[in-house]
């Protein structure tokens, strides 16, 4: 299974790319926000993995706290039981079928991860950081989160406030907790966000975080006392730890916290937390204020994607808009999902799903540009050479051209995605690449020229095909990372590895080097990559 893959990132003193999805709340089934996010983190790692970098990859489930309780309550079960249900069933399923190969899945209940945040609190306790109060004031059960006033909207009645995002009553909670000083940390954030200005992405959530901490900020009531479904204070277990700061240790306890300092300095500070905009000041604020309280190094990079949107409401079980991500898969298959949602919707930003835009998307850019190549230049390989891939003996300015656009598409790519997370810019700059391909077929015309039985014809259309499949050996490894089993596929139709190896062997950098696919390689015409869709299921 994925989440159990083995990437050979432990064990060695250099550090390793290390990236981490938000850990996901068990109270229902995943769906695409879920999705979108765990397979953003998928294409990134294995980005770096072509790269031929180390690297890690966590993702989890968050199964602590209020919301946690009352379902489980609901369904007639223990938490522990609805956890493991929805863990097993729905959440570890869909991350093997979406080919999510993530190196290792924490879950908040797991005794590795309950030790270690006993420990962190302590030590926060024994320094003075933790104190005893009480709190009053507004709380959102479906966000797990305590509301100021300016974040609610009014409800059916004077007395009745709203969450802004799930639109549901807020509860008025009284109760004696424990407090994090998180107000003496305010300036040290500010100070550190000028010394860092790449800390948070994009532009648009730094600017929302730097507001909201110049506002000054208030200690964070970190315990409850109310219920008892929760990681249990060392020094006071009338008292369970309140869900998030429990939730955000889950990055340091799955590097080895605690347990492995060898492991650990290998892999923090993460080099990417990813998570959604509404958890953003969760990671951006209070998660480096407790590692600053620690005494531990702060991630270098913390990510927010934007919400996939339905209908003017963000995509979420409670608004009724979620949508399994079989229902896609189902009907576009896996890669075609994979690849939709990072082209569609760049990265930050909130983004709308349509069947229609996903269809043409498929059919234009998949099915017809990518996939028609492929199976047009094995097929006339086929045709004109018996499959046999010929060498290229007399380029021109028309191959120079193609071997400039690869070389601008790679590094374009490989900046794009690599580094800044835009993946939408770095699939368009493969696909451009793809459509001068496609142009060059189109230019040179090899189906005319194989008229020509001289040696000079003969020696025009072999170097016109081997420029075209050469062109999909490059673009099999750059699509590798994003749609893995479709480039398995071109790799073997171009009996790629008999010369070359394995494709997961194969570097980014390393594809732009022109002439790499060894002539005499067997090509051959395998299955359409992107066959022509049937109608939209029903609803």
């Amino acid at each position: 299974m994925a989440a159990t893959a083995d990437h050979s990132t432990t064990g060695a003193s250099a550090p390793a790319y290390y990236v981490s999805t938000p850990i996901y709340y068990v109270n229902d089934r995943p769906h695409l926000g879920h999705a979108y996010t765990t397979v953003a983190g998928d294409v990134l790692t294995r980005w770096h993995r072509q790269r031929g970098e180390k690297v890690w990859y966590l993702t989890g489930t968050d199964e602590h706290g209020q919301k946690i309780m009352r379902t489980a309550e609901a369904n007639g079960v223990t938490p522990q039981e609805w956890c493991d249900k929805l863990v097993e069933e729905a959440w570890k399923p869909l991350w093997e079928h979406l080919e999510i190969a993530n190196d290792d899945f924490i879950r908040t209940t797991q005794q590795r991860h309950t030790d270690r945040v006993q420990e962190f609190v302590q030590d926060l306790y024994d320094k003075g950081e933790i104190y005893k109060g009480g709190y009053s004031g507004p709380y959102c059960v479906g966000c797990e989160e305590f509301k100021l006033p300016a974040e609610l909207l009014d409800g059916a009645t004077a007395d009745e406030k709203l969450c802004a995002v799930h639109k549901r009553p807020v509860e008025w909670l009284e109760e004696e907790n424990y407090f994090f000083r998180l107000s003496a940390y305010g300036p040290k954030l500010l100070e550190f966000y000028a010394a860092n200005p790449d800390f948070i992405q994009p532009a648009s959530a730094r600017n929302e975080v730097l507001r909201f901490v110049e506002q000054d900020l208030k200690d964070l009531s970190i315990s409850r006392s109310t219920f008892n479904w929760g990681v249990p204070l060392p020094w006071d277990e009338k008292h369970v730890l309140y869900v998030w700061v429990d939730a955000l240790q889950n990055y340091i306890t799955a590097a080895g916290y605690g347990s492995d300092p060898e492991r650990f300095a290998e892999l923090w500070p993460a080099s990417v937390h990813l998570v959604g905009k509404d958890i953003l000041r969760f990671h951006a604020v209070i998660w480096p204020a407790m590692l600053m309280a620690a005494g531990l190094p702060l991630p270098k990079r913390v990510v927010a994607n934007g919400w996939l949107m339905v209908g003017g409401e963000k995509m979420s079980k409670s608004n009724l808009t979620g949508i399994a991500p079989t229902d896609l898969t189902s009907h576009f298959g896996v890669d075609a999902y994979r690849y939709y949602f990072l082209r569609a919707i760049p990265f930050g930003t909130d983004g709308s799903f349509s069947w229609e835009d996903f269809t043409a998307r498929y059919t234009s850019e998949l099915a017809n540009d990518f996939g028609n190549l492929a199976s047009r230049v094995a097929a006339m390989v086929g045709k004109y050479f018996d499959g046999v891939l010929p060498a290229a003996t007399a380029s021109g300015e028309a191959e120079k051209a193609v071997q400039d656009g690869l070389a601008a598409a790679v590094a374009a790519a490989d900046r794009k995605i690599g580094e800044d997370l835009d993946f939408a810019g770095g699939l368009a700059a493969i696909f451009e690449f793809v459509k001068q391909v496609n142009g060059y077929i189109s230019d040179q015309e090899p189906w005319k020229v194989a008229k020509d039985d001289s040696a000079e014809g003969r020696a025009r259309l072999a170097t016109i095909l081997y420029t075209a499949a050469e062109s999909l050996r490059a673009t099999a490894v750059l699509l590798n990372p994003v749609m893995p089993s479709t480039a398995e596929k071109l790799w073997a139709s171009l009996g790629a590895e008999a010369g070359l190896g394995a494709l997961a062997a194969q570097t980014v950098a390393g594809a732009a080097d022109w002439g790499r696919l060894p002539a005499g390689a067997t090509v051959t015409k395998g299955a359409i990559l992107f066959p022509r869709l049937e109608e939209k299921p029903a609803s």
